[in-house]
């Protein structure tokens, strides 16, 4: 079964997709699918590489879907999965990586997104990567994912509202508005053109956003100069990380960008990268409960300035 169907009760799209259940869950490393000679690769080595998901939610040529009526639409999952793998190097992670590796990264990221939206089809172009069990990774090996949607995922189009919205209300975007007002208490690092602050509205207890500061749309837009500063930032982030606890720390990291084959956005949307990891404390969790899955509305029980300050004080050396 995979099809896409839509909820008229919170007017999205859900994917259905069985064949995620078919994914390989923590194997061994003498098993691991991504390691040089593994299932995905019969080479003994290669650098980093993105390939299609063996296991997708979505395909550029899906199946046939049944006809849908009034209250149960569905469509045809249009879309295309990528997995993106950081190294050959299975005992390796972000905070690791040197960083030649990373700006290499950083250009793969580039030239998937400028190869996926060439596809009408293609409306978003969202870049994520889960680190360790807390959050679901279903292999240790460093690697992230892009999905390439056919519609506009709920919290992206209510990111697109409100952003729109204030942009007509106060003639400026957001986030520049933001990164003129933020104070030093909330800024954990910064380089020539980017920012990581944890956010004064954080959801998550160590939640850090990374702004560009000039007004970026999308990741075609960067500068040389600006994917180097953007490769080092996300070290520095994940380095700290690191050594807040002692300890490999579990993470979401999301990029978020313009929509892409449909309406501009690129005047009121900023690029940013969202850091949401589950630790609270060196051996607790924050678990998505009731309020936070059902309402949205989070309960952060560590106050940001506080969480800033831990983590700005953490020294990271590269």
């Amino acid at each position: 079964m995979m099809e896409i169907r839509y909820n008229p009760l919170t007017d999205e799209w859900v994917i259905i997709s069985a064949e995620t259940q078919k994914r390989p869950v923590q194997p061994a490393k003498n098993n691991c699918p991504i390691c040089p000679g593994g299932v995905e690769f019969r080479e003994e080595t290669y650098d980093l590489v993105a390939f299609e998901n063996r296991y997708p939610s979505l395909r550029k040529n899906p199946p046939e879907v049944k006809e849908s009526n009034k209250l149960f639409k569905r469509m045809k999952s249009y879309g295309v999965c990528e997995v993106v793998v950081y190294t050959s190097k299975h005992e390796s992670s972000f905070p690791q990586m040197p960083i030649l590796q990373i700006e290499k990264l950083v250009d793969m990221w580039v030239d998937r997104t400028y190869e996926l939206s060439k596809n009408d089809f293609v409306k978003n172009i969202f870049i994520f990567e889960n680190r360790g069990k807390e959050v679901g990774a279903s292999l240790p090996h460093p690697h992230g994912q892009i999905y390439a949607f056919p519609f506009i995922p709920k919290r992206i189009e209510a990111k697109l509202n409100a952003m729109e919205k204030w942009f007509d209300e106060n003639g400026k975007c957001v986030i520049c508005e933001i990164l003129e007002n933020e104070t030093n208490e909330r800024l954990i690092y910064e380089n020539e053109t980017f920012v990581a602050l944890v956010p004064f509205y954080a959801r998550f207890p160590f939640e850090v956003h990374i702004y560009p500061k000039r007004h970026i749309s999308n990741l075609l837009q960067f500068t040389e100069n600006e994917k180097k500063d953007f490769a080092r930032i996300l070290k520095v982030v994940t380095k700290k990380y690191d050594k807040l606890f002692d300890q490999e720390f579990p993470y979401m990291m999301m990029f978020f960008q313009a929509p892409f084959n449909t309406k501009d956005y690129s005047d009121i949307f900023h690029f940013h990268v969202e850091f949401n990891p589950p630790k609270r404390d060196k051996n607790k969790l924050k678990w998505m409960a009731s309020v936070e899955t059902g309402t949205w509305s989070f309960i952060n029980p560590i106050v940001p300035e506080q969480a800033a300050k831990m983590l700005r004080e953490v020294e990271v050396k590269f």
